[in-house]
């Protein structure tokens, strides 16, 4: 089983950047990839990135590439996303969440947290 609690959500002014922390409970963290998806509202849930359990793979959906940044802290048991340059467009529920091997599709993901709200005005 593995817990995990995302945080850093907020209000920031497009333009503004945040950074999102997801803190995972149990042994293996480090054996696992992570993803960060999104979902706002009256859409579905889309991956924004992932990272396999040693760093050295990662993914970002066309849409934020080259403004977020996927990484891990296995020590810490800790995946942060760093968000630069946001857009109005992505507003919406950030979720984290884990997978044995490294994928892409939400389905692939055992485990998720519960969620941090980012909103980005205009």
């Amino acid at each position: 089983q593995v817990q995990l609690v995302e945080s850093g959500g907020g209000l920031v002014q497009a333009g503004g950047s945040l950074r999102l922390s997801c803190a995972a409970s149990g042994r293996t963290f480090s054996t696992y990839t992570m993803g960060w998806f999104r979902q706002a509202p009256g859409k579905e849930r889309e991956i924004a990135a992932a990272i396999s359990w040693s760093g050295g793979r990662t993914y970002y959906a066309d849409s934020v590439k080259g403004r977020f940044t996927i990484s891990r802290d296995n020590a810490k048991n800790t995946v942060y996303l760093q968000m630069n340059s946001l857009k109005p467009e992505d507003t919406a529920v950030y979720y984290c969440a884990v997978a044995s091997v490294f994928a892409v599709g939400p389905h692939r993901y055992d485990y998720w947290g519960q969620g941090t709200q980012v909103t980005v005005s205009s």
